[in-house]
């Protein structure tokens, strides 16, 4: 189990598991998590991993772009303001998401065990056009994969810009 420490200067938080994160308050994220043993989500497991990625927009992150790929799945988001005042640790969002998603797909494929590794990849991203790079990078995904021949085609990607503006 992660334990947080904060700087209460800097309003950077850490934790470790065998990876160190850091996290500084209110900044963007891009996120990639990927399953055990690079088991490949089936498309069932792929709609329930978005939906579960997807509850948690504007209530403690906000979510900018997510694509679940078979083995894996990428995200861009800002956490939210606690109650406390200080952003949603990243650690307790992906705890979410993960342990979420990961009960309800062995749950409808009758199934056990381990779906997500216990790591994560962050990166704090710096500027804008960090962001915008990103975001390419990542609606781009399925397309670099050949799992598509056009981005639009492919079924497990959300953008803020996009299907975020048809969302009520």
């Amino acid at each position: 189990m992660p334990r947080y420490a904060r700087n209460v200067i800097s309003g950077r938080r850490a934790y470790r598991r065998n990876l160190p994160h850091f996290q500084s308050d209110f900044r963007s994220y891009f996120v990639t998590f990927i399953t055990q043993d690079r088991w490949v989500l089936p498309p069932i497991a792929r709609d329930i991993v978005m939906k579960h990625i997807l509850f948690d927009h504007c209530r403690r992150m906000w979510l900018h772009v997510a694509v679940v790929m078979p083995e894996h799945a990428h995200l861009i988001l800002t956490p939210a303001a606690d109650t406390t005042g200080w952003s949603f640790p990243l650690g307790v969002i992906l705890k979410g998401i993960k342990g979420c998603s990961s009960r309800a797909v062995n749950r409808v494929l009758c199934r056990s065990g381990s779906i997500w590794q216990h790591e994560s990849f962050d990166h704090e991203l710096r500027r804008d056009e960090s962001l915008r790079q990103k975001a390419e990078y990542v609606c781009a995904n399925p397309l670099r994969r050949g799992l598509v021949k056009t981005g639009e085609e492919y079924s497990w990607i959300w953008r803020e810009w996009v299907e975020g503006q048809r969302r009520t």
